[in-house]
């Protein structure tokens, strides 16, 4: 028995000892901006593995370095390749050759402006496809709350329900949410607040390879607990390290988690499906919906399982009008339950049968409710009171109507209470109020967004 135990240890130190840190070799070669964070980088993500001794870090920080070390031969010496602030055309000695190695077993890893990296280019870059989205553009740096998509991935698991980092947020293009497993993003511009997906991190299975990339990264501070000016404090830095840690040993194939690209559709608990309640948007397209107008601006699109009319506002601070988005069914007797969320200022409403409105409107700062105010019957009835969220937060109706009758939960208060409403209150599609009618999202007003529309027919 003694000889078997001590025949296992010595097994296990031995599968200890064969179980060497992976190799990674740190790119910081730029051929457009230069950020000043790059030495930071370096020495973080050196001492990053040090500490870990998850991996050993090699750089390559000039031409001739990229020339020797990720040549074809040259790259058989590592496990994976980090771009850390990378920009522009880098002269690989062969792009396509580097692409194959990440796709045949091996791991890719990009900081911030990795995105930043063979872009721009027509058709699209192989290297971006990668990546799965490419740099369009950002505006002055600023703090988000970035949402945790999966709280079980080791570059997540750090985070609770959200991040809040001030950093440069890289707007992107050539994304597809359907290719990667989303890690963080914002539900709303950073700057502006209006509706929209803005992808911060990710990750994807690529081949028999992996691919993890954060936008995030371009301040100093990000990166370093102790960097003396700073607008984020040394627990955000913290975290990042974390953050970046955890999606390296992902990518290594050291941790395990999750590469597939999520499921937006709409999510019906089991509960509201036993009552008989049914998407009515899937969250994954716009079919079962026309434009009121077909030749209106189509400003309506479908992202990260949203329904998001865009507005964006002209050099004159003035935005554009919208079309209604209407549904190809109609309805008569039904509870119908949504989620929405508006910016600042904005206005828009929820149409039942097609000529009642279910007012959207920013008025929470007022505390009082009004005629025409958020969750009100358009021109007809007041809501009892005003349980208005505030802009860029998220809403939830609860709306049934039977016959002329109507009632209204907003976030959770009842506000009308079967009322009758027997005429159209507004921009209704006909005046026709004893047949059923569509559903539809008034987008003509103002930017919005909504979630989660599902609906149960009644008798």
């Amino acid at each position: 028995m003694k000889k078997l135990i001590v025949g296992l240890l010595l097994a296990g130190l031995a599968s200890a000892a064969l179980a060497k840190p992976k190799s990674v070799l740190v790119v910081t070669v730029t051929k457009g901006f230069r950020h000043s964070s790059i030495p930071t980088a370096e020495r973080i993500l050196k001492e990053l593995g040090e500490k870990s001794g998850a991996y050993t870090v090699d750089y390559a920080r000039t031409d001739d370095d990229l020339k020797t070390k990720m040549s074809p031969d040259g790259l058989k010496n590592y496990d994976g390749v980090i771009f850390a602030n990378t920009t522009g055309d880098l002269p690989l000695p062969d792009v396509d050759a580097f692409i194959q190695w990440v796709h045949d077993g091996h791991a890719f890893m990009g900081m911030h402006s990795a995105a930043d990296t063979f872009d721009h280019h027509e058709p699209v870059h192989p290297y971006t496809k990668m990546l799965d989205a490419e740099f369009k553009t950002h505006e002055a740096q600023v703090e988000v709350e970035a949402i945790n998509e999966d709280p079980s991935h080791p570059a997540t698991a750090p985070f609770g329900k959200t991040f809040t980092v001030f950093d440069e947020i890289y707007q992107m293009k050539n994304h597809d949410r359907d290719q990667c497993h989303l890690l963080l993003a914002l539900d709303k511009h950073p700057n502006s607040k209006d509706p929209g997906y803005y992808p911060i991190s990710w990750c994807r299975n690529f081949g028999k390879g992996r691919v993890f990339y954060t936008s995030l990264g371009h301040r100093e501070d990000v990166w370093d607990p102790d960097w003396k000016d700073r607008k984020n404090s040394p627990e955000v830095a913290m975290a990042y390290q974390k953050h970046i840690l955890g999606g390296i040993e992902w990518a290594l194939g050291l941790k395990e988690g999750n590469g597939v690209p999520q499921d937006t559709s709409c999510n019906i608990s089991p509960e509201e499906k036993m009552e008989g309640f049914v998407a009515l948007f899937d969250g994954k397209d716009m079919n079962g919906w026309h434009l009121r107008h077909e030749d209106g601006n189509h400003s309506w699109s479908v992202e990260n399982g949203m329904l998001v009319n865009r507005l964006p506002r002209n050099q004159q601070g003035e935005r554009p009008h919208g079309v209604d988005l209407v549904t190809d069914k109609k309805y008569w007797n039904f509870e119908v339950r949504y989620e929405y969320m508006i910016p600042a200022g904005s206005n828009s409403g929820f149409y039942l049968r097609g000529r009642h409105e279910i007012q959207i409107f920013d008025d929470a700062a007022s505390g009082k409710p009004a005629p025409g105010g958020n969750g009100s019957i358009y021109n007809h009835t007041t809501a009892s009171e005003n349980v208005s969220k505030p802009p860029g937060q998220w809403q939830t109706v609860d709306a049934t109507m039977i016959g002329d009758k109507v009632t209204v939960i907003l976030n959770g208060k009842k506000i009308i209470d079967n009322v009758a409403v027997d005429r159209a209150t507004g921009s209704e599609l006909d005046g026709n109020v004893n047949e059923p009618g569509s559903f539809f999202l008034q987008g003509d007003h103002g930017p919005v967004e909504f979630r989660n529309l599902r609906v149960k027919e009644l008798n």
